[in-house]
C-alpha cells in the first residue's frame, strides 16, 4: 500500500470522508501521521484541527463516530479517501453531511445486501436464514423464489401498499440468494437488460 506524503502541505494533507454504503460524501476534513496512525489504530476516524492545533476523533464529544471502514490514497499520495460508517448525523450542524444532503443509500443498499449475502454463502454461519437456503441448494432457493414471486401478485391485486411492498422486498431477496447460488450478481442481470436495450435502440 502506498503511504501518504505528509510534506507537502505542511504535515498536513485533506482526508474526505465518504459513507461505505451510500457513497455520500460525508465531510472534508484535514490529518497528520499521527491522526492517520490513530484512525488505523483505533478504527475510529481522527483528524487534526487546523484551528486547535490538536488531535480530534470524530464524535468524541457527540457520540456521532465515524467508524472506518477503509483509506484509499490518491494518485498523488496527497489526499486521502475514507470510507467510513456514521453514527449518526456527521455535521455540527446536525445535518447528515456538511454539504447539507440526506445520506441515504437507495439502491447502492442492494450492493451492500449483496455482498451480506455472499458473505452468508462462504461462511454458512448457523443462525442464519441466508445459510439455510444456501444448505438447501439452488432447487429449494429457486422453490422460494417463485412462492414469493406468487405472493407478490396476489398483493399486486390488492390495495394494501405496506403488504404489496413488503412482498416486493421478499422477492428481490430471495432472487439475490438464487443468483448468489448461481454464481452471478444482479450488475449480470443489468448486463443482459442493457444489451437488449442496445438492440432496441439500433
Amino acid at each position: 500500500m502506498d503511504k501518504p506524503n505528509f510534506n507537502k502541505e505542511n504535515g498536513l494533507i485533506p482526508a474526505i470522508v465518504q459513507d461505505e454504503q451510500s457513497r455520500k460524501v460525508l465531510m472534508l476534513g484535514y490529518m497528520n501521521e499521527e491522526a492517520l496512525q490513530k484512525t488505523r489504530a483505533t478504527g475510529e476516524v481522527t483528524f487534526y484541527s487546523r484551528s486547535r492545533k490538536t488531535l480530534w476523533t470524530k464524535g468524541e464529544t457527540s457520540g456521532n463516530t465515524l467508524y472506518l471502514s477503509k483509506i484509499l490514497i490518491d494518485c498523488d499520495q496527497d489526499t486521502l479517501l475514507i470510507l467510513a460508517r456514521p453514527a449518526g448525523p456527521v455535521c455540527h450542524k446536525g445535518t447528515d453531511t456538511c454539504f447539507n444532503e440526506i445520506n441515504e443509500a437507495g439502491l447502492l443498499f442492494i450492493e451492500h445486501l449483496e455482498n451480506l449475502i455472499i458473505d452468508r454463502k462462504h461462511k454458512l454461519p448457523v443462525d442464519s436464514y441466508t445459510a439455510k437456503l444456501f444448505r438447501g441448494g439452488a432447487e429449494k432457493i429457486a422453490q422460494k423464489v417463485g412462492e414469493e414471486a406468487v405472493e407478490l401478485v396476489i398483493e399486486a391485486m390488492k390495495t394494501a401498499d405496506d403488504r404489496f411492498l413488503n412482498e416486493a422486498a421478499d422477492l428481490v431477496y430471495h432472487l439475490l440468494v438464487l443468483l448468489a447460488e448461481r454464481g452471478y450478481a444482479l450488475k449480470d442481470v443489468a448486463h443482459v437488460l442493457e444489451q437488449r436495450h442496445q438492440k432496441e435502440e439500433k
